[in-house]
Parts: structure tokens; C-alpha cells; sequence
């Protein structure tokens, strides 16, 4: 068994702490402490978070897709795979960092989809992006922590609270769709989904196929 190799570190904005990449052989991983945020060999959750969301909006013609967190590239890679030449996805990452891994270490992990035309980048906080967007996306896509619960950036639980699902509902055209990944369940999130408006499916799901941890993905969308 190869040993695990730190490639190299980065610091999230606003205290949020240090992430380092990782490798073992050809598996990547990249953590925050003694959490591993995201693994090379599990990736079924957050294609699952790409493919039930274009599920909703799949009849829409120009659809413009949101996707906060670009990690390995998992959600976008899925979302590449099904939507059609006239979509546009925007992948909204934090860490110049995790971009830059993403086209050196990690290159073969991402197989180009950095460079599809229809991926575009912005370098910085979804939540900003969210909040001046008014009526402008088909979807969006949120994994950008471990769940509603932050773990990674106090910051990011404006995005769960009420006021941000508010921004969210806001962003979204009629008939879109906010889709959130978690490692866990949250009724209180399920909730406040509700009561701002959404339609809201919880859809239980692996983090490698029918193996793995359980992972949880809300569906909701706007009506």
C-alpha cells in the first residue's frame, strides 16, 4: 500500500482553515483537519446530485446551472455527461487553490471538464452570487460544506438558514431547482425548505454506488 503524500495546502477565507491535498497512489483525497472532505474513489453522491436535479429542469431549453463547490469535479463531470450543447454551467469555488489542483495534480480526475464551453468559473462566494442573481438560474447545485450544518465555514450557514433559502428561491427561475448535498440528515433544513416556499423531495443515497456511506441530497423546487 502506497503511503499518503501532502501535495500541497491552502486557506480557506475568513478563518475557515486549511485544506491539503492529498495522494496514494492514483487516489486523491482532500482534508480539513482530520476530515476528508471529498475522496477520488467516491463519487456516487455527488453525481446523483447533477442527475436528480436535471430530472426537474430537463425539458428547458438554455438552462443555466449553478453548482457551488467545484471539489473534484464529480457534480460538474454528471452534469456534463447530460445536459445538452446550449446549457451553461457556472462553478462557483472559494479556493483559487482548488481550481488550480484541478488543472495540475488532479488533471486526470477532472478529464477536461474545466475546458468544456460550457463551464465557466467564478472565483468566489456562491452565497455573493446567490444574493445579486435575481431569477437567473434553471438549478443550483450546493456542496459546498458537509450539509446545512457548516463544517468547513461559519459563514456558509447563511446559505441554510432562512434568509439565504430566501436569496436561493429568488435566484432560481419559476420551476427551478435548489438541490443540497450532506453526509447526514436535517429535519430543521427539510423545514425551513418548506416554509420558504420550496417543494421539497429528501432523497436518501451512496457515496460509491450501492456501497458506501448513506449520503442525503434535498431536491426542492421552486413552484
Amino acid at each position: 500500500m502506497f503511503p499518503w503524500v501532502q501535495l500541497d495546502s491552502a486557506k480557506i477565507p475568513d478563518d475557515g482553515g486549511e485544506l491539503r491535498l492529498k495522494q496514494r497512489g492514483q487516489e486523491f483525497s482532500i482534508m480539513l483537519g482530520s476530515n476528508e472532505l471529498m475522496n477520488s474513489r467516491l463519487s456516487g453522491s455527488e453525481e446523483a446530485l447533477a442527475t436528480l436535479s436535471w430530472e426537474k429542469i430537463r425539458d428547458r431549453q438554455r438552462s443555466s446551472i449553478l453548482i457551488g463547490g467545484l471539489g473534484m469535479g464529480f457534480t460538474l463531470r454528471a452534469a456534463l455527461a447530460i445536459v445538452p450543447p446550449d446549457a451553461s454551467i457556472t462553478i462557483a469555488e472559494l479556493v483559487p487553490a482548488v481550481v488550480k489542483w484541478a488543472r495540475g495534480p488532479m488533471a486526470d480526475v477532472f478529464k477536461g471538464c474545466l475546458d468544456d464551453p460550457r463551464t465557466h468559473i467564478h472565483q468566489g462566494d456562491v452565497g455573493e452570487l446567490i444574493r445579486d442573481s435575481k431569477g437567473e438560474f434553471d438549478a443550483i447545485l450546493l456542496d459546498v460544506d458537509n450539509g446545512p450544518d457548516g463544517l468547513t465555514r461559519e459563514s456558509n450557514d447563511s446559505l441554510y438558514n432562512r434568509r439565504g433559502l430566501r436569496a436561493t428561491y429568488d435566484a432560481l427561475r419559476p420551476g427551478g431547482v435548489l438541490s443540497v448535498w450532506s453526509s447526514g440528515p436535517d429535519n430543521g433544513f427539510t423545514r425551513r425548505l418548506k416554509e420558504v416556499g420550496f417543494d421539497t423531495e429528501v432523497v436518501n443515497t451512496r457515496a460509491n454506488g450501492n456501497r458506501g456511506a448513506k449520503h442525503v441530497i434535498w431536491v426542492a423546487t421552486r413552484p
